[in-house]
């Protein structure tokens, strides 16, 4: 399952496609030079279950850590994340 990303240095998108569909994704955008905003996650019923939330919000941590960005995680998902595994998501969290 391939994580696509498309983002226009104002807003941006991490998301699966299937047939021509997104089926996932997670949006965000920019507070900033230095910080983003998570404001939202969708992931579709077909998927429940696999843990495709966490594998866009790891993805969009690896993206901030490469890019030496902070996260803010607004969407209600992300912020869950973010309170579970704070050890691992310290170093991004704005």
């Amino acid at each position: 399952m391939e994580i696509l990303h498309d983002s226009d240095n104002k807003k941006g998108v991490f998301y699966i496609k299937k047939d021509k569909h997104r089926i996932a994704e997670m949006t965000y955008v920019f507070a900033g030079p230095s910080k983003i905003i998570i404001d939202h996650t969708e992931v579709d019923s077909s998927l429940k279950g696999q843990g495709v939330g966490y594998k866009l919000i790891e993805e969009t941590v690896q993206f901030a850590r490469k890019n030496n960005l902070k996260i803010t995680p607004l969407c209600p998902f992300a912020a869950a994340v973010f309170k579970k595994k704070a050890d691992d998501y310290n170093d991004v969290k704005a």
